[in-house]
């Protein structure tokens, strides 16, 4: 019963395909797509000089599908290059320079624990310690107690 019966796979790729050649079939023939307009440079509106253009200008037609590229470029660059469009916002927060800014003077830093452990650890230690002495002297050598037997152990 299983021999005549037709494989899943099989099957289904054969139904599939079926069902594609019917989608074929019943799609109605289409009609001729409307004849392209001989020249598309026609049909796009009179573009002004990008040399007489202002930021009050019209700048829709340049940006009309037909209009080339690099056409439309000028047009944008010659818009934004207005000092309206080149001012940078105030609250962008990368938008200032703050490598130029006054340094923290020395007794502000003197307070803040950080620079404290950083920057001033050395001259605290060198006040500290005191005088150096000078390397020529000898290093005293503590005295050796005598032994007394006081920390002997008894056997």
């Amino acid at each position: 019963m299983t021999e005549d019966r037709e494989p899943f796979l099989d099957r289904w790729s054969r139904r599939k395909t079926e069902e594609r050649e019917a989608a074929k079939e019943a799609q109605a023939p289409e009609q001729p797509p409307a004849a392209p307009p001989a020249n598309v440079e026609d049909t796009l509106p009179a573009l002004p000089k990008i040399d007489e253009l202002t930021p009050q200008s019209d700048f829709r037609p340049f940006m009309n599908a037909g209009v080339d590229p690099l056409t439309r470029r000028a047009a944008l660059k010659k818009l934004f290059a207005d000092a309206h469009f080149n001012v940078p916002d105030p609250y962008e927060a990368y938008s200032e320079d703050y490598t130029v800014g006054e340094p923290i003077p020395p007794e502000m830093l003197k307070t803040l624990n950080q620079a404290k452990k950083l920057l001033f650890n050395e001259e605290e230690n060198v006040a500290q310690a005191g005088p150096q002495e000078s390397p020529s002297e000898e290093p005293q050598t503590p005295p050796v107690p005598a032994n007394d037997g006081a920390g002997s152990k008894d056997a």
